[in-house]
């Protein structure tokens, strides 16, 4: 049964993974934090900006950074993939762009300003500034590629012991998995969509678990270099919710719909002449939860981020004030980091078991039952 699930896991994931990807490529604002070679800088110093800092952490770059020491940068260099309409497919490394992205490379740039700030922007024959088609291997495009990588090796390795183990006590990562996956199922997919019906939807609910849960962890650790913010951008968040939204409008039958035109117990006067009760009943279950879905998941996570580094960000404030005031703040923000942290721990399981069990319950809701 587990070598099942775990089977249908990656299927599954390599499915939506495609789908995050281009949703993400294109459509997320990418976020220039630190595009320097390791060789340093000698530009001048810009003042202390710690709103800059924040968003530039939690948002998606072209190269990820990991540290600075004194004048050196240390980053690894992504590729940039652009289709021209002008002269075609362009790949080269971010490093191409010179010290903080402010060296045009082939006519191409990234934007400092405007609409398009922090994406990469084509300049035209005629001056002009337009969008290529990008298609880049940013910071968050790698981390979901690491993301595939370990749910990969997790899933493969626990269904090749259950097929070569089937009647031993599970071991290893198996021991350490197996309660969550029977969670998942005996507390979200069985009471939602009921003992004849969960295994159709297993594979998808224990991987969006298990995607959610692992990101969000891995956007934690503290030596994880950069610490890409992948469940606190809301173009992956917006994926997952439409991928809800695609399974739970398959899953519909004709009942479903006719309850949602013509609701059950409702006077006609909330239907006919203005349709009020339909339009509520369609805005809620078509158009509010996938909306729901994206925003929760988006906005936990990223306000997690936001306060952790707004708490480490107290203590440059007050140094610039005064050193003294920066060493006495110290103290209180690292304890209030570390507070965070192990309630962002406790949100990253809960934040993973609230997307799969709206998902669960969505998809229970999408059968209808005739009303007499």
């Amino acid at each position: 049964m587990y070598c099942s699930f775990c089977r249908g896991n990656i299927v599954i994931f390599l499915i939506f993974l495609g789908l995050i990807l281009n949703l993400h490529i294109f459509g997320a604002a990418q976020k220039d934090d630190h595009l320097q070679n390791i060789k340093g800088s000698d530009k001048n110093k810009e003042s202390f900006n710690p709103g800059d800092i924040i968003l530039e952490h939690v948002g998606d770059s072209y190269n990820w950074h990991i540290c600075s020491i004194k004048n050196f940068n240390f980053s690894i260099p992504l590729p940039v993939i652009l289709y021209s309409k002008n002269s075609g497919f362009h790949i080269f490394s971010s490093l191409k762009f010179g010290h903080e992205a402010e060296l045009p490379f082939m006519g191409f740039q990234i934007s400092r300003d405007g609409d398009n700030k922090g994406k990469i922007i084509e300049i035209q024959p005629d001056g002009s500034m337009k969008r290529p088609i990008d298609i880049s291997i940013t910071k968050n495009v790698l981390s979901l590629f690491i993301s595939l990588g370990l749910m990969l090796w997790i899933f493969i390795s626990i269904a090749k012991r259950y097929e070569n183990n089937p009647n031993r006590a599970p071991k290893g990562i198996q021991s350490l998995l197996e309660p969550l996956i029977v969670f998942v199922r005996d507390d979200i997919g069985i009471p939602s969509l009921g003992k004849d019906r969960y295994e159709k939807y297993m594979p998808y609910l224990l991987t969006v678990f298990f995607f959610i849960f692992l990101n969000n962890l891995l956007g934690l650790i503290p030596i994880f270099p950069g610490g890409a913010n992948v469940t606190g951008n809301i173009a992956v968040t917006m994926v997952l919710a439409l991928i809800t939204f695609i399974i739970t409008l398959v899953s519909t039958n004709k009942y479903f719909w006719i309850h949602l035109v013509n609701t059950p117990g409702v006077p006609w006067w909330l239907k006919l002449p203005i349709p009020l009760m339909p339009f509520i009943e369609f805005s809620s279950s078509i158009i509010i939860r996938p909306f729901v879905l994206m925003i929760r998941l988006f906005a936990n996570i990223l306000a997690g981020h936001i306060n952790v580094l707004s708490f480490i960000m107290l203590i440059f404030i007050f140094g610039a004030m005064k050193p003294a005031a920066g060493f006495g703040c110290s103290a209180f923000s690292v304890a209030f980091v570390v507070f965070i942290y192990f309630i962002e721990l406790l949100v990253a399981f809960i934040q993973a078991y609230v997307f799969t069990l709206l998902s669960a319950l969505y998809f229970g809701m999408a059968k209808e039952s005739s009303h007499h």
